[in-house]
């Protein structure tokens, strides 16, 4: 029988949770039900903590824009317990409230007047999720982005689909720090045998974590390659290295050390839903196409383990499978739209990555050599994105970094 296997389906994943608990091996099964993919966003705000709108009209808009799912995850916060909200002065905020009034009303609109400012009780999630969540179209997923600090240096974690919120853990060290919070979520995942995962969030954030601090790093499987929020430096802080550079980087040593490799996250970590430009973190900027059976944060975190998905800032994948070791990528086209296909692999023993191949068109191939350590594939389309940051023009969409079979 000729091998075939799906790009987002590895014949065996390693899944190592670098506790030093366990780790397995997990045999490819051929598929019983067929997969869909589900657009997602796993880093987002909202007025739980630094966001400047209401969860429920966050979660309205990502459903109406044909999201799948979508994670709040608030600074160091889940969306639990009684917390308030003043409305700004500004009448941008105030005709906001008044909107959220008019659409929610008086019944579902807790507010109040203190000292001349309009005071609002936000929804919990467990009151909220119930009106946006349906079956096979649209998941809320809890999150909180642990928020850590250590010499006031930022250390950024998300973590989806916890069910009790994690303290800052801190260190003394970054690397300390982001593995205490690696552990926590971790130690969280074992005690109550929920799927969850942790991310690394925006390392060019203020030039908070360098790529040494990433290297030693135990159980992160994720990090952010594209984030959209307007201040992150995605194309390079003052030590110089980009988040996509950093990355592949990080998979070399990774390699090395015989650990899984790291996979490429893009998110929008939004912040500002009634201002829009390039000085403001908006909505919709970047997203993960995730390859699942079902819209499950079960099925959903074990797609994302497997390497089952690409993130996007706005190209659209139709094909991406490899079989006999030949990677094999196409975009749903858009017309007038011309895109090219970036193919990047690490030669064993190397320190870099280096662009193997260049395709332009709708389709793009490679094969694989057994000397590669890793290959991934990078597609810059000519289309502007609507709303860049940092002068990323153009809409792109990155695979996952896959080994030869």
């Amino acid at each position: 029988m000729k091998k075939k296997l799906d790009l987002l389906q590895p014949a065996t994943v390693l899944i190592c949770l670098w506790l030093g608990l366990f780790a397995c091996q997990v045999p490819t099964q051929e598929e019983s039900v067929p997969k869909k993919w589900y657009k997602g966003n796993l880093h987002t705000h909202s007025y739980w903590s630094d966001g400047d709108e209401f969860p429920e009209v966050i979660m309205d808009w990502y459903k109406s824009h044909g999201y799948h799912f979508l994670a709040l995850s608030d600074h160091n916060i889940l969306a639990e317990g009684d917390m308030w909200v003043k409305i700004r002065e500004d009448s941008i905020y105030q005709k906001a409230f008044d909107r959220y009034l008019k659409t929610y009303g008086e019944d579902w609109v807790v507010h109040e007047m203190d000292s001349g400012q309009i005071k609002v009780k936000l929804k919990t999630i467990e009151e909220y999720q119930p009106l946006f969540q349906e079956k096979e179209r649209f998941l809320v997923l809890p999150s909180e982005e642990i928020t850590d600090l250590y010499e006031g240096k930022h250390v950024h974690l998300n973590a989806t689909n916890i069910q009790e919120k994690i303290e800052p853990q801190g260190g003394e060290s970054i690397a300390v720090t982001m593995q205490n919070n690696i552990d926590a979520v971790w130690a969280q995942r074992e005690r109550t045998g929920v799927p969850m995962i942790v991310h690394v969030n925006h390392p060019n954030f203020l030039d908070a974590i360098r790529l040494e601090d990433m290297l030693h790093l135990k159980g992160e499987r994720f990090f952010e390659v594209y984030n959209g929020h307007n201040r992150v430096q995605n194309q390079g802080g003052i030590y110089g290295l980009s988040t996509e550079a950093m990355w592949d980087l990080i998979n070399i040593s990774y390699v090395k050390e015989g650990k899984p490799l790291l996979l490429g996250l893009a998110t929008d970590d939004a912040h500002n839903y009634h201002q829009i430009g390039n000085q403001w973190s908006n909505a919709g900027r970047g997203w993960v196409q995730v390859r699942a059976d079902s819209l499950t944060p079960a099925s959903l975190i074990a797609a994302l383990e497997a390497g089952d998905f690409y993130a996007s800032t706005g190209v659209r994948l139709d094909h991406l499978k490899l079989e006999d070791n030949v990677l094999e990528v196409g975009v749903a086209a858009e017309e007038g739209v011309n895109y090219t296909f970036s193919f990047i692999a690490c030669v064993r023993g190397a320190d870099k990555v280096e662009v193997v191949s260049t395709v332009e068109g709708e389709v793009a191939s490679l094969e694989l050599k057994e000397d590669w350590i890793f290959a991934r594939c990078k597609i810059t389309s000519s289309k502007l994105q609507e709303n860049p940051i940092e002068g990323i023009l153009y809409e792109m969409a990155w695979t996952q970094p896959v080994q030869f079979q």
